[in-house]
């Protein structure tokens, strides 16, 4: 009796090492946003949580600040540092203020890539463009100009400041504005990707251009603000809004006429891209120039000289398409 006693005490710890120890060989990757209850970063969240259960040894931890701030990013990496993640994977509120936190990071061993917003080179291993900057700068301007064949006043209302992503996309933007005739953009205001900051932007371009003709907002926060905004001034018909935005977000501006074509690449795609490829580099591969690091079902992202890469071209919503992807994101 006291031998089976023995032998059952040995199994059940035995049992109980082996599950410790599967637990402990699951990769924690988090996927840090810039802020929580945000449509995009919930949407990037689901591709996360797909790769992860394609993986099988993946835990996600989906995590961010309760607003765009660099200091609440840094609190959120400080916290994921002292839980032991084998990956971070960002999108950075501030390109320059996270990289003394992300460098901290990369000491102890954790793989840091950023996405969507990135940091500067030596706060992360690599970046994960949703799509190529130039072609978004161009996209984002030729949506307003193919609704303006006589050209006309155009104002952008951006996310933050420091927002590195919006940034660089609007600098494209203006590289080619040359391209499209008669384009004049009048101004570029912040709305800090909160609804309510941005819809009283709106406002304010409104009544401070009266000859305005569209507003592009490359941020799906500030698209859906600056339509609603239209929609309230009785201006449908004589300001069109664009930019990037989500189209379960924005079917209903659509049909409302306040916004007539937008963009956006999926973000389902982006956050199991960004998923994939720190599985990738937790398991020994490297970023380095001219690498092509996994991405699962979306292929391989080649690293350029600055080790970016772009995960695909973005996609245009419109009335005629833009009820059937809203039912997905």
């Amino acid at each position: 009796m006291k031998i089976l006693k023995a032998l059952m005490v040995t199994t059940a710890v035995s049992l109980a090492l082996m599950a410790g120890t599967a637990h402990a060989e699951n990769k924690k990757i988090a996927l840090v946003v810039k802020a929580l209850g945000i449509g995009f970063f919930e949407a990037a969240n689901k591709g996360a949580q797909e790769a992860a259960k394609e993986l099988g040894d993946v835990e996600i931890i989906y995590t961010g600040p309760t607003s765009t701030t660099a200091e609440g990013q840094i609190e959120v990496i400080n916290s994921l540092v002292a839980q032991k993640v084998d990956a971070i994977a960002i999108s950075a509120n501030d390109k320059d203020a996270l990289v003394p936190a992300l460098k901290k990071a990369m000491d102890r061993g954790i793989k840091v890539i950023s996405w969507d917003s990135g940091v500067a080179p030596e706060g992360r291993l690599m970046h994960l463009n949703p799509s190529s900057n130039p072609l978004i700068g161009n996209m984002i301007i030729k949506l307003a100009a193919d609704y303006l064949p006589d050209g006309g006043d155009v104002a952008v209302l951006s996310a933050s400041a420091t927002a590195t992503n919006q940034n660089t996309w609007i600098e494209e933007m203006k590289k080619v504005q040359g391209n499209y005739k008669g384009i004049n953009v009048v101004a570029t205001v912040y709305g800090d990707d909160l609804a309510d900051k941005s819809y009283r932007e709106t406002q304010g371009l409104i009544q401070s251009y009266p000859n305005l003709k569209a507003i592009i907002a490359p941020t799906s926060v500030g698209i859906v603000a600056a339509a609603q905004a239209v929609e309230d001034a009785g201006k449908v018909g004589q300001i069109n809004v664009t930019g990037l935005g989500l189209p379960s977000e924005m079917a209903g501006h659509v049909k409302a006429g306040s916004s007539k074509s937008f963009a956006i690449w999926n973000p389902i795609d982006l956050g199991y891209s960004a998923t994939m490829i720190a599985y990738d580099l937790i398991g020994g591969a490297e970023a380095k120039p001219s690498a092509e690091l996994k991405m699962g079902r979306m292929g391989t992202v080649k690293l350029d000289d600055n080790n970016e890469g772009a995960m695909a071209d973005p996609f245009v919503y419109d009335a005629k398409n833009v009820e059937e992807f809203a039912k997905i994101f």
